[in-house]
């Protein structure tokens, strides 16, 4: 303490002993407590004269990688001199002084487990009552893990201490939308790349962490016939990783367009699924047509029209249009009508598509589902979210995809109009079939999924429900949904 600054104190103390009363005195100056105050007091205080011990009130936060790099707050009193802090032992860097109650610095790498947390100033080093504790960044789960190598791919990261994630690379390349949606989840977009497993790095505020071989290029099919719009299936479509994970498998692209014809088409992976009537919708029972269920194989993947056939798409192939329901606004979206099974195959032989068989549109339909409606549920009043037909029909047809898709991205496979299929009427059988295609003749064809005419008492609207139509006749409550294979 310099000269000035003692000669200060000494007035203070001493202009309190001359103009306070004595027992005012006693309260406020006596620190030995002999009942007056002089030198011995005095003494006292100069005693402790220099810096107070720094306190350590808080340190936030409370963990971080062992990686080191963990910017962390400590708060408390006398801190204005701090000079440097040690976690574990180890000097923090970049230790910087906000305010004489607030220090912040950046962690060093550390052992798992806790770290004492030690700040020295010019009056000592402070310990703070509760350590720091080291962490292991970890991922867990990387969903999905494989893509296409054109890119494109959302993935989602699910791990611990993933906060602050800034960057994410796949095979070194970085990903795009990189969004730490909290300490364990980070989602992405994936790069394009080469085929092959490579590297995931997870970059943030507590490191680098890298999942050797965590993703996995694909070298996925677009047909000669088509055009890629998005090589894997979305997510936000496609909700069952089951159902995403069959798509994959197949390596075709999930969403194409046929290049000839411009219509929309997905790619339905094969499987096995209990074909018929495995459950009415409340309060109704099976009907005939729709038993006995049987097993079915489906062994070849296949595309399907994500739409029913449209009255543009229709005259731009065939000229004139067929359709009951034009002149409106929005006809040309509507699906095209009063077209039959056999006028349907002069516009398969234009433009090289094919219809579904009865098999494959149930398949398709249900995309995994047993219940009598897609969406999972046998509760009627549901349907109207599915489907156009009865009451909220308005008697006519609408512009396609307008209600909800099925979990594969399919519209209006319920209501809006009959869909006609490949194959010949025939009763079901209860032996089990593979890649069935109905029976090579018959008196009439098959059509599926019900129309903006039927009431959802009837037989019809829901995955299982069929009927028989004239090859020769077309209704304005009958269209069409095209198939082709890879």
């Amino acid at each position: 303490m310099n000269t000035k600054h003692f000669l200060r104190a000494m007035t203070a103390i001493l202009s309190l002993a001359v103009a306070i009363p004595a027992s005012a005195q006693t309260c406020r100056s006596d620190l030995n407590g002999d009942g007056q105050v002089n030198g011995a007091d005095l003494g006292i205080l100069l005693a402790d004269w220099g810096f107070c011990p720094a306190t350590i009130t808080s340190v936030t936060p409370l963990q971080g990688s062992t990686l080191g790099g963990t910017v962390i707050s400590i708060s408390g009193t006398g801190l204005s001199t701090t000079s440097s802090v040690k976690v574990g032992g180890v000097a923090c860097t970049n230790v910087t002084v906000l305010t004489p109650t607030l220090v912040r610095a950046t962690t060093p790498p550390g052992a798992l487990g806790e770290a004492s947390v030690a700040v020295t100033t010019n009056a000592g080093t402070t310990l703070a009552s509760t350590p720091f504790n080291y962490v292991q960044q970890q991922i867990t789960s990387i969903v999905p893990n494989t893509g296409s190598y054109v890119g494109g791919t959302p993935i989602t990261i699910t791990g611990q201490y993933l906060a602050g994630t800034t960057a994410v690379t796949i095979g070194g390349v970085p990903c795009t939308n990189v969004v730490s949606v909290s300490s364990t989840q980070v989602t992405a977009v994936t790069p394009a790349g080469s085929v092959g497993a490579v590297d995931v790095v997870i970059t943030g505020t507590k490191g680098a962490l890298t999942v050797a071989g965590g993703f996995t290029y694909l070298a996925v099919i677009v047909p000669s016939w088509a055009t890629l719009i998005e090589a894997m299936p979305d997510p936000a479509v496609v909700t069952d990783p089951a159902l995403r994970a069959a798509i994959v498998a197949t390596n075709y692209a999930w969403r194409v367009r046929d290049s000839g014809t411009g219509i929309e088409m997905l790619v339905v992976p094969p499987g096995t699924f209990q074909m018929g009537c495995i459950q009415a919708p409340s309060g109704t029972s099976c009907d005939s047509r729709e038993v006995p269920v049987h097993g079915v194989t489906l062994t070849n993947a296949f595309y399907l029209g994500r739409y029913e056939v449209t009255q543009s798409q229709w005259v731009a192939k065939m000229g004139p249009n067929p359709s009951y329901f034009q002149g409106n606004s929005d006809s040309a979206s509507r699906p095209v009508e009063q077209v039959s099974w056999n006028t349907v195959q002069a516009y398969l032989s234009a433009t090289g598509l094919r219809l579904a068989t009865e098999a494959e549109w149930e398949y398709a339909c249900r995309a995994g589902t047993q219940t009598p409606f897609y969406n999972g549920s046998t509760d009627a009043n549901t349907l109207g979210t599915l489907a156009w037909f009865g009451d909220n029909a308005e008697s006519q047809t609408h512009a396609t995809g307008g209600r909800d898709a099925n979990p594969l991205g399919f519209y209006d496979m319920l209501g809006n109009v009959w869909e006609i299929v490949s194959d010949w009427y025939a009763a079901y059988s209860e032996i089990a079939q593979t890649n069935p295609a109905g029976p090579a003749t018959g008196e009439s064809k098959i059509q599926r999924g019900g129309s903006w005419a039927d009431g959802w008492g009837l037989p019809f609207v829901r995955s299982s429900g069929r009927s028989w139509i004239g090859a020769a006749i077309g209704y304005n409550n009958s269209g069409f949904r095209v198939a082709r294979n890879p």
